[in-house]
């Protein structure tokens, strides 16, 4: 039996190294930052170029964008800018046919977001099924243009974990839509949070992105629902638990109040450096500074971890 060539087997032991390295890999880096809620709720109101350069001085690649109305006249200019400054247009907020005709103006394949719906009545079979009916068509439209469609969860019956899952399940089984994925955001799971490395358990298969948000115990329900990275009692034991889950995907943080947001990404930034700091051994230092004013009652807790 011939030996197995020299090249051959270095080869191998260097592939088998460096997915050791991959599944060893922090998930919590620059490279791997997607910044959301950056658009509507910039109390500066940037136009693109300014944010496209704000983004790209913070170090990170990735944007995911959301939009009213009055921002669908600088679709194009904000893909121009994010192209000029080396930014990957990484996700869309829900679907509108201007867009969808600059993605193929400039063969773009942004991920699709949209709120996964609670319909009202009916066995888990049956509003599963509504459910999935009533996103088909932005599924669909997703699918002509390349894109990957994410079921974002924003509270509800459509919000839970499992549910997310049954939904994109039905949606791959019934509709052949394998292109069909789950954005979990912290700031829409307060209530998942003693239960979080099951729902990832769960979830992870699906993943496109995941969005984190400093979180307090029940914050939602105490003036604390958006929280900067780092200054909410929970983050290290949950960020912790995404770590531990294996899940090396996409990460978000997110603007979503109305300060300049430049500052909130800081704070979140520094935040996520500081709690991964922790989780992966390394000097910690103290808990960053929050330079954005925390709201009422969202005063951070005692140092420490």
């Amino acid at each position: 039996m011939k030996s197995t060539p020299l090249r051959l087997v270095a080869l191998l032991t260097l592939l088998a190294a460096a997915a050791r390295a991959a599944d060893n890999a922090s998930p919590f880096n620059r490279a791997n930052t997607v910044a959301w809620c950056v658009v509507p709720f910039d109390g500066l109101k940037r136009t693109p170029a300014a944010r496209a350069e704000m983004l790209r001085s913070l170090g990170l690649t990735k944007v995911a964008y959301d939009w009213r109305a009055e921002h669908v006249a600088q679709f194009e200019s904000e893909i121009l800018e994010y192209r000029r400054h080396g930014l990957e247009f990484f996700a869309f907020w829900n679907t509108h046919d201007e867009a969808f005709r600059l993605f193929q103006k400039h063969h773009l394949r942004p991920q699709i977001w949209q709120t996964a719906p609670s319909p009202d009545g009916g066995t888990q079979d049956e509003r599963v099924a509504t459910a999935a009916a009533r996103l088909l068509p932005a599924v669909k439209r997703a699918r002509e243009i390349g894109s990957r469609f994410g079921l974002y969860n924003h509270g509800g019956w459509g919000g839970e974990p499992e549910n997310l899952v049954a939904v994109r399940e039905h949606l791959h089984r019934v509709h052949g839509a394998d292109h069909v994925g789950i954005v979990y955001n912290f700031h829409h799971g307060h209530p998942h949070v003693d239960r979080l490395a099951a729902a990832l358990s769960a979830l992870k298969p699906h993943l496109l992105c995941l969005n984190l948000n400093g979180m307090m115990r029940d914050g939602d329900r105490r003036g604390m629902k958006i929280f900067p990275l780092g200054q909410g009692e929970l983050d290290v034991a949950l960020l912790r638990v995404v770590a531990q889950s294996g899940y090396r995907g996409p990460v978000g943080i997110i603007g979503h109040t109305q300060d300049d947001v430049e500052l909130r990404l800081r704070d979140n930034l520094e935040g996520l450096d500081w709690i991964a700091a922790q989780i992966e051994g390394r000097p910690a230092g103290p808990r960053p500074v929050a330079r954005v004013p925390l709201q009422p009652k969202m005063q951070a807790p005692a140092a420490g971890k």
